[in-house]
């Protein structure tokens, strides 16, 4: 499906970087709304609901972990996508964001790559799912079925994915496996993009139901 069927909505307070993710993402062909603090993306929710919402965490009046349990807690909206994107690099941080029920959790600086790669990946784990529900009550033809990705992890991918399980941050990866955090990343993009998941969590199940190769 064209990127352009696809609604985002970006809330950050600094207006630089607001412009900076809009302007990347419009560049991809994604529609995309804006909004600079809790509040309003909710009204901007209100009037529309989009396929994804990314947002910050440290905002004024409604921080980022309140704006994704509003989200959650809606019944319109309980089921959109979240992307946290934000220099709060902690564990308790991460912690927190998937607590608050966010899909993937991104570190700024970011990589443009690395998220328009989870948003794809979010995006099309949403439209399988879909095509899966139309298909169990019979609304869809198996044509329409999407196949599943199912590509092996190299071993490096698989240590990466084991560190993940153990909760271990990006840099603390790095430091571990004695490489750089952008080739953390890299690693972690190509699990995302070879399983299909949207986040983390899903890597960190992956690790947990199936032991990786000696």
């Amino acid at each position: 499906m064209p990127n352009t069927t696809r609604r985002l909505l970006v809330v950050d307070d600094d207006p630089s970087l607001l412009n900076a993710v809009a302007d990347c993402l419009r560049a991809e062909g994604y529609e995309v709304t804006t909004a600079r603090s809790g509040p309003e993306a909710l009204a901007r929710l209100a009037a529309s609901v989009p396929d994804l919402v990314i947002s910050d965490i440290r905002m004024p009046r409604m921080d980022g972990y309140m704006l994704a349990r509003n989200i959650r807690n809606a019944p319109r909206t309980a089921l959109v996508p979240i992307i946290f994107l934000t220099a709060r690099d902690q564990k308790a941080d991460r912690i927190n964001g998937f607590r608050a029920g966010v899909d993937a959790y991104l570190v700024k600086p970011f990589e443009p790559d690395e998220l328009l790669t989870v948003i794809s990946s979010i995006l099309n784990r949403v439209e399988r799912t879909h095509a899966e529900i139309a298909r169990l009550t019979g609304a869809a033809t198996p044509s329409d079925q999407a196949a599943l990705p199912d590509e092996e992890l190299t071993d490096a991918e698989w240590r990466i994915a084991g560190a993940i399980a153990e909760g271990l941050s990006n840099k603390e990866i790095a430091a571990e496996l004695g490489i750089s955090i952008r080739t953390v990343e890299k690693h972690i993009s190509n699990v995302l993009s070879k399983k299909a998941f949207g986040n983390r969590v899903e890597i960190a199940r992956l690790v947990f139901e199936r032991k990786p190769p000696t």
